[in-house]
């Protein structure tokens, strides 16, 4: 199998969970160790040899487009707008239309995970299944909400609430040329989430695969875990 080189980064939210630290910039370029997130998760991208991205913006959308231009660490940048919110679907589909190969990552502009996408990639190709996800194991899943998993295969995902230690969804996926195919077979138009319109029902059909081979989950999406950030990007550049 073909190794994907394109990823598109979902960078459109609100973040108004984070307007009481961080206003004047969109969430994906809140400052984290002296660098923009954004930055962070582009390194990333690059050094795991994505060489395209698509960046799918929407709340200050040019503060992205000035600060990343057209060109990151040998990657091109191309840009997706959202002119209203679309949600983590609606957003992907527009998002897709950039798209220059037949397969591609996802990934959330503000969740971090360590992981190999060559490894999900292998994954989703071991299943047959129309897309892959990594999964973060965390101490309590109570906010996010609980993925059941069994080898390289999810099962089903829980309600958030469920008390204890367990595997999340970290916002991270592969979706190969087949995925694509099902995602585009939804002909859904404007605003609708991933999740519940296209992941949930792979997962109750035993077509999504997962890896498990994590660490370092952190959602700067809460001014708590946006701090913790500070220290853990900190040491990194030490």
């Amino acid at each position: 199998m073909k190794r994907s080189e394109e990823a598109v980064v979902l960078a459109g939210g609100l973040g108004t969970r984070l307007r009481s630290v961080v206003s004047d910039v969109p969430k994906p370029l809140a400052p984290v160790a002296g660098r923009p997130f954004l930055a962070w998760l582009l390194d990333r991208l690059a050094g795991q040899g994505v060489r395209r991205v698509v960046l799918a913006t929407g709340y200050l959308a040019n503060k992205v487009e000035v600060e990343v231009g057209s060109c990151w660490s040998g990657m091109e940048i191309v840009y997706s707008v959202e002119s209203e919110p679309l949600g983590t679907g609606g957003a992907l589909m527009q998002a897709i239309a950039r798209l220059q190969g037949q397969s591609l990552h996802v990934c959330n502009g503000d969740t971090w995970l360590r992981f190999s996408l060559r490894e999900l990639e292998q994954a989703t190709e071991r299943q047959q299944a129309l897309a892959g996800m990594a999964l973060a194991r965390v101490p309590d899943t109570a906010r996010y909400g609980a993925v059941s998993v069994q080898g390289d295969r999810v099962l089903s995902f829980q309600e958030k609430g469920r008390v204890g230690p367990g595997f999340i969804n970290a916002g991270s996926y592969f979706l190969p040329a087949r995925g694509l195919d099902a995602l585009n077979s939804l002909g859904s138009a404007g605003a609708f989430s991933l999740e519940n319109a296209f992941l949930y029902p792979l997962a109750g059909r035993g077509q999504l695969a997962a890896t498990v081979d994590t660490s370092g989950f952190i959602d700067i999406g809460v001014p708590e875990d946006y701090a913790v950030a500070q220290t853990l990007f900190a040491s990194a550049r030490e």
